[in-house]
């Protein structure tokens, strides 16, 4: 795939109130996340780098134990195995991540 639209990729319910879609290529992935109000990701860690960027909302992010609030342009830096976890504001929220390598678990 060389060109694509956000909205032409199939959407996957990743948790409740969380929609993930997700383009790739052998060494790189984003995903696109959209979340509902006050949805959560609990902590866990794997083993890929990781770049947020909320383009939308507002969420409380927490890594290795530091919480800060993320709003439209704040992003956080994810080593591999670091524990991290996410609550979503009272806003629907919009996020894109970049991974290295690419997760297997987020090819639809």
């Amino acid at each position: 795939m060389s060109f694509y639209r956000i909205n032409d990729l199939q959407s996957t319910e990743m948790l409740p109130g969380i929609d993930r879609r997700a383009v790739w290529l052998d060494g790189v992935m984003l995903t696109f996340f959209t979340f509902a109000p006050n949805a959560i990701v609990p902590e866990h860690e794997h083993p890929h780098e990781q770049i947020t960027l909320v383009t939308r909302g507002a969420m409380e992010f927490t890594l290795e134990g530091e919480t800060r609030i993320l709003r439209a342009g704040d992003g956080v830096c994810i080593p591999p195995n670091a524990p991290h976890k996410a609550v979503v504001l009272d806003e629907e929220t919009e996020a894109l991540d970049a991974w290295n390598p690419p997760r297997e678990d987020y090819k639809a």
